[in-house]
């Protein structure tokens, strides 16, 4: 009879019927055994919710953050089995991009770039926040909290954004000579990485307005216009953000748009009264113990430490340039923002030179 009761219920809970029991349904679950056979188990009718913030949360590189996470269970109970929290790093369509962290107790295991930067925070009950140090430029993006505990899987999402400055970026050679592993390399070089359409959508809701055409880190090519004009799009079409969609990573070219965060040092600049070639004026740089700074290191400065100066200078890519916070007479135009005077061959200016804190 008991053999009979047992292949009964075992061919209930296969089947497209579960039979109800106390409230709760039958699970159907392998057998621990490893053997193949089926067993029966029961369902503890506890939910398991997982909760993260849902405002994004704001960082900058070289800063240490904290991306909240907490479980919890309805009815509230201590859970039966051990409790595996895993964090992965998302696409912008929430699609998997790679694994963060896995964690089971006490013991934890960081993957790839977050090798030594990532553990887990679990100050308070049910707590399993992950703790991200010397926050990196690619760090920005969607974090899935995954909780686990046997069958039960329950996950959210933290958006981290990375406070910034997006800026275009020609090469020496002009204008639109980059295919996209060149836009990805020339915003490397210069302490930056390629922008995303949100840090790009940020800055043109600040008041960016570039009429060329860029690479996002997206493979995609975009660019912001605030006032509509012919050139650009054309004078009927409403300001925002214009649109070329995905183009051949290797064969088209086009402008990069490149971000840089906050910085972890200054930027000061140096002159001579008859100024300095490009070599000189990394020279000088060495001499005070810096190194020439780079143009995302001048753009971050000029935003974020009101780096105000009248005097142009080399730049690391052998550009000339100067940041502007105060607009006035003989400073260029009348808005605030990083002047450039291109890639001079020749000539002898002053230096803006970079030195960590």
């Amino acid at each position: 009879l008991s053999l009979l009761l047992k292949a009964t219920l075992l061919r209930l809970a296969s089947g497209s019927y579960r039979p109800f029991y106390n409230g709760f349904y039958y699970n159907h679950i392998m057998n621990d055994d490893g053997n193949g056979q089926d067993k029966v188990d029961y369902f503890s009718g506890s939910k398991l919710v997982v909760e993260t913030p849902k405002d994004p949360i704001y960082s900058y590189s070289g800063a240490n953050v904290t991306l909240p996470c907490h479980y919890r269970y309805e009815p509230d109970m201590e859970p039966k089995r051990r409790i595996r929290i895993k964090w992965s790093k998302l696409r912008d369509d929430y699609t998997k991009e790679q694994d963060v962290m896995v964690a089971i107790g006490k013991t934890y295991m960081a993957f790839g770039d977050f090798k030594g930067r990532a553990h887990l925070r679990q100050a308070s009950r049910h707590e399993a926040s992950l703790v991200i140090s010397d926050v990196r430029l690619k760090d920005d993006g969607k974090y899935r909290c995954e909780v686990i505990e046997g069958l039960e899987d329950e996950s959210d999402v933290v958006d981290l954004r990375l406070r910034g400055i997006v800026f275009p970026y020609q090469p020496p050679r002009g204008q639109y000579r980059l295919n996209f592993h060149e836009a990805e390399q020339v915003c490397q070089d210069q302490g930056a990485i390629l922008a995303n359409f949100n840090q790009l959508f940020q800055a043109w809701s600040e008041g960016l307005d570039w009429c060329n055409a860029g690479w996002l880190a997206d493979g995609t090519v975009q660019y912001p216009i605030r006032l509509p004009r012919k050139p650009c799009g054309g004078v009927h079409l409403a300001p925002g953000i214009r649109s070329y969609g995905p183009r051949h990573r290797h064969l088209h070219r086009f402008d990069a748009f490149c971000f840089s965060s906050a910085l972890k040092g200054e930027v000061f600049y140096l002159d001579r009264p008859a100024g300095m070639t490009l070599e000189e004026a990394k020279q000088s740089c060495q001499d005070a113990g810096a190194e020439i700074a780079r143009v995302g290191q001048l753009y971050s400065a000029w935003k974020f430490l009101g780096l105000d100066r009248c005097s142009a200078g080399w730049l690391a890519d052998g550009s000339v340039r100067y940041p502007i916070v105060t607009p006035r007479a003989n400073c260029g135009p009348a808005e605030p923002g990083v002047r450039t005077f291109g890639f001079p061959s020749k000539g002898r200016f002053g230096v803006f030179c970079y030195k960590e804190r």
